[in-house]
């Protein structure tokens, strides 16, 4: 998974409101000590080289590991 820390996008989104992560993307080619090659989408205008301290090892969910279902909230009177 990649670290949306250091990323900027064109769109001025909330910090908070972002991902930490996203992902996951395959690693093509370990090229240094320290820096990677992933397989990205080609709609990500990003250089595919990330130094390995942005990136973070996928683990699944667990097979009985509860999911937390988002509870509706109710804003002026519409349910989303």
């Amino acid at each position: 998974m990649l670290s949306m820390k250091n990323l900027v996008f064109k769109e001025r989104l909330a910090r908070k409101l972002v991902d930490q992560y996203i992902g996951p993307y395959i690693i093509e080619e370990v090229m240094f000590t320290n820096t990677v090659k992933l397989q990205l989408p080609t709609l990500m205008s990003i250089h595919p080289v990330m130094n390995i301290n942005q990136i973070v090892q996928y683990k699944k969910q667990v097979e009985r590991q509860k999911k937390k279902e988002a509870k509706l909230i109710e804003i002026e009177g519409v349910k989303e």
